[in-house]
Parts: structure tokens; sequence; C-alpha cells
């Protein structure tokens, strides 16, 4: 188990309300891979049974939690289902390109994820299989990481200005052997990515595994995504194959004259 809270030790912070501990219990069930009793719920946020039960019967009205008949255990409720489900809607990249996502992962064999910065943070908005026997655990809505990932390399070419400052004045993680963590060394990668307009992150966040990313422009020139294929070092290697490159960059230019980009702008 775990995150159920954001201070240390699991417990709630000092002075939190009612409503802020109801959507930190909803983020717990959420997140967690099986349905909770009562008592781990309770020992997850270092709080009582009662006061844990209180919130949770309230939830359950609501249709925000279930609790199984037989184990008494709970889980998410079939209303963040629905919910989840009407504001993805709302995010047109994922909506306008699920077809070409699903065309792009039949053509190369590979995963494909399409992702957009929210809030800040580089976020999967959907996840495709491919067909190798290598299954990914990345989910929509699964953080990844800025300065080690393809996905993360587009944005910080193609995005907001101040982006690759602020990510290239941080302490970066190494998050393997090869990990770009030096600021010069990825201002360098970024410039070559602008001028080909697409990256690779081979072994940067998972040793042999690639990822080839191309930027995805709204009406306004705009980025408004990234795409990639994702796969094993030995399907999509350092250096991708040209018919590899080209159908990545030809899924991010149909997606993107979906969402008005013209490119003689």
């Amino acid at each position: 188990m775990g995150g159920a809270s954001s201070s240390e030790g699991g417990k709630l912070p000092a002075g939190t309300g009612t409503l802020d501990m109801a959507l930190k219990l909803v983020e717990f069930l959420a997140i967690q891979s099986a349905p909770q009793s009562l008592a781990q719920i309770a020992k997850a946020f270092d709080a009582s049974k009662a006061t844990v039960y209180r919130h949770l019967v309230t939830l359950q009205r609501h249709g925000f939690v279930r609790q199984d008949a037989e184990t008494s255990r709970y889980e998410p409720g079939v209303k963040l289902l629905v919910l989840g489900e009407a504001v993805r809607g709302r995010f047109d990249v994922a909506t306008v390109a699920s077809d070409d996502v699903a065309e792009l992962g039949s053509l190369t064999g590979q995963a494909v994820t399409i992702c957009r910065m929210i809030d800040g943070k580089l976020v999967v908005l959907d996840l495709v299989h491919g067909r190798t026997v290598i299954e990914f655990g990345t989910r929509p809505g699964t953080e990844l990481s800025i300065h080690s990932t393809a996905h993360g390399k587009v944005w910080l070419s193609f995005g907001p200005e101040d982006l690759l400052e602020r990510v290239a004045s941080q302490s970066m993680h190494p998050w393997t052997p090869t990990t770009i963590t030096d600021a010069q060394a990825l201002r360098k990668e970024i410039e070559i990515v602008r001028k080909r307009g697409w990256a690779v992150a081979p072994d940067e966040l998972i040793t042999a595994v690639n990822a080839l990313a191309v930027p995805i422009f709204n009406h306004k020139n705009q980025i408004a995504g990234s795409l990639a294929i994702v796969g094993a070092t030995q399907f999509i290697p350092i250096t991708p194959k040209p018919e590899q490159i080209e159908a990545v960059l030809a899924a991010g230019r149909r997606i993107s004259e979906r969402l008005g980009w013209r490119n003689d702008r």
C-alpha cells in the first residue's frame, strides 16, 4: 500500500478538513491494486476505524466507493469510472488521435502512447499495446519523467519556452546509467530534437526500452500533445528505422491537421 497522504508517515496534515480526507480516501482506493479492508485503510491514514468508516459510508452513498458484499472490503465505485470517461472526453488530443493511435500500433507492432502536459506534469492520456510479448504497465493518468523520456524531450523542444530552463535547473534523477542528468547535455539533446522533429530515449528511463516520439500541434501551431511508439531496443533501435520514423511523423501530422494545424504557417 501507499500513497494515502502527501505527508510523512502516511498521516494527514494537521487541520485537514472533512472534504480533504474524503478526497484522499478516494484517491487512495483508486491507486490500490486490490480492494482494501477498513483496518488497512485506517492504518494507512493513521486514523480511527470509526472516522474512516463515516467517510466511506458517505462516499459509498454517492457512488464513489463500493463495498464488496462478501469480503466487506472497499474499492472505487462506478461513479469514478463515469466521471473519468466524461473528463477524458475533454482532452481533445486523445479523442482526435484514437484512430491514428490504433493504426500506428497495427503498422509498427509496438505500443503507442499519447501524452500531454497537465498542470506542469507530463501525463499519459492513452496507451495501446503492441503485438510484442512485452506489455508495459503504463496506464492513462501515469506521470512520466520529463528529462528522461522521448515524450518529455518533445515537450522540452516544442513546449513552453521556460520549461527547458526549469527542468535543466533542477536535479535530474538518474533512472539508469545512461539517463541524461547534465544540464548542458540535455540542452544539446533538445537542440537536436528541434532540428529533426523527433526524439528518442534509449535506456534512459528503463534499460533495454526505447521510445520514438513526435509533437502534435493545434490550430495555433502550439504543441497540444505528443505521440510515441514504445518498445524494446531490439525492436526500436537507438537510431530508429527510417520507416518507423516516417510512420510516427506521419501519424503526428495527421492528428495535428485534425486539430487545425497547417504546415504552411
